[in-house]
């Protein structure tokens, strides 16, 4: 894991397709105080526009990541400019400026893999139309992936509750032959760690969803839960991690097993981060584990229908910079 080269953190922000609501979000949060140098990886005439649809006073001013960096004062934000391709219109997608929102997202990454940034936080990216443009892109987690050479578990935080993901945006008739004892393993190992390690919990309780409905009701509704998910629990207990499961996924979730958890592992994308976003949505982080680089997210799409209104949430952008700030301090 990477260390923090800056007193103050120096954190890159991509406010991710142009035309949706992750400009109005960054340009709305520069307006309050912040324990961090923001910097905001994107074209500095969006910014500019997009505060002055919204009303707001913002100044921007040319990152120099040979600087120190220094606090950004209200309405003020540190730019590492990117040029759209196509000028940006509130709520209209265009194809051609998918190569901007990848490009952002490449300069982010490798100025925290360089050390010129301590972490990354990422705004809503609209997957549709980057595919639209001719490539291939199933999400940031994959994409900081292969940009890192690292294999990653995605997991959303809210206050209370933490849920990791065995498999992330696949569907669902293919999630079954990818949990593999190997990759649950792997999962299993990146999570345990990264919660010691980043979030500097001692000795964490992982609670762990079957696949199955009533989790297999011991091989009767699948064999998942007998021939993978127990064997690899049984295997890392001996280690003398403290993994309960694999539970039914419809009774994981309740209080009382919320509170005895530092988190909870589930077997797909739409397992447990509906639960997650029902109890936390608009204040809910999107962590990339298992990176060389400190990575969160907003746990919301694009919003087409809201760029421009000013009645975006800036709620979870707010949560996704404090953590990448907190896990920035933490890995001092």
């Amino acid at each position: 894991m990477s260390k923090t080269a800056h007193t103050i953190p120096r954190i890159a922000i991509t406010p991710g397709e142009p035309a949706g609501i992750g400009p109005d979000l960054l340009v709305r949060f520069a307006q309050g105080a912040s324990q961090a140098q923001l910097v905001a990886i994107a074209d500095p005439d969006l910014l500019a526009a997009r505060a002055r649809l919204l009303g707001l006073d913002l100044r921007l001013e040319t990152c120099d990541p040979e600087r120190p960096p220094t606090l950004s004062p209200p309405g003020h934000l540190s730019v590492l400019p990117v040029t759209l391709r196509q000028p940006a219109e509130p709520g209209r997608l265009d194809p051609a400026n998918a190569a901007y929102v990848l490009e952002t997202l490449t300069a982010a990454c490798d100025g925290c893999l360089n050390g010129a940034f301590d972490a990354l936080a990422t705004g809503p990216v609209h997957k549709g139309v980057i595919n639209e443009a001719g490539v291939h892109f199933t999400g940031h987690t994959e994409f900081l992936a292969r940009r890192c050479n690292a294999q990653p578990v995605m997991m959303l935080a809210t206050p209370g509750l933490r849920v990791a993901l065995v498999t992330t945006h696949l569907p669902l008739m293919q999630v079954s032959a990818a949990i593999t004892r190997e990759h649950l393993t792997r999962v299993i190992e990146i999570l345990h760690r990264d919660l010691s390690q980043r979030f500097g919990i001692d000795q964490p309780r992982i609670l762990v969803c079957g696949l199955n409905p009533h989790a297999g009701e011991g091989g009767h509704l699948g064999r998942e839960e007998v021939e993978v998910i127990e064997p690899v629990l049984s295997a890392l207990r001996a280690r003398g991690w403290n993994l309960v499961g694999p539970l039914p996924a419809d009774t994981a979730f309740v209080p009382e097993r919320i509170a005895s958890a530092d988190a909870f592992l589930t077997m797909f994308h739409d397992q447990g981060l509906p639960v997650l976003k029902h109890l936390g949505f608009g204040r809910a982080v999107n962590v990339t584990l298992g990176l060389p680089i400190i990575r969160t997210s907003v746990d919301h799409g694009t919003a087409l229908d809201l760029a421009g209104t000013d009645r975006a949430d800036p709620g979870s952008l707010t949560a996704a910079v404090k953590l990448a700030i907190d896990l920035a301090h933490l890995s001092d």
